[in-house]
């Protein structure tokens, strides 16, 4: 395990070979596998887990209720979202699971809405907004993001 000393990681429920870059934090509950890459200017709460060979790409904020499984490509400035109905300071008692399943794709800038489940080995289109779960093999697109074609599995 890398961890770069200008990172701030209080969990150490975190696999072998995994390297976490500068000006990262993540929370004391975090659970993180074997083998991932969290890179720079990322931030990782407590009820997050991520599994194995998991590659997150700088600027991702991975919030409550977050389970990423293995082989996961996370792009720059991926959003994802906890809570359908924010409010300042009402936080709800759970916040919505999202799902993304093994060897999932998401694209540069997409936002993924809460409650979701993002299929596996789907991709997910730069910029993307995804409102409902996503298919097995599918490639989807577009705000809100569809269905373009499917993947040869």
């Amino acid at each position: 395990m890398k961890i770069h000393k200008l990172s701030d990681v209080l969990s150490t429920n975190i696999g072998e070979g995994t390297s976490i870059w500068q000006y990262s934090v993540i929370l004391p509950k975090a659970v993180i596998g074997k083998g991932c890459n969290i890179c720079a200017h990322t931030l990782i709460e407590n009820d997050v887990t991520i599994g194995d060979n998991v590659t997150v790409k700088s600027g991702v904020y991975i919030w409550d209720g977050i389970t990423i499984e293995d082989n996961v490509f996370i792009g720059p400035c991926v959003a994802f979202t906890n809570d359908k109905t924010p409010r300042s300071k009402q936080y709800p008692e759970m916040f919505l699971k999202t799902v993304i399943k093994n060897g999932a794709s998401l694209g540069a800038n997409s936002t993924i809405l809460p409650g979701i489940v993002l299929g596996q080995n789907c991709m997910v289109g730069a910029g993307a907004v995804v409102t409902k779960d996503v298919p097995d093999y599918a490639v989807v697109v577009g705000n809100p993001a569809k269905i373009l074609k499917y993947i040869e599995k």
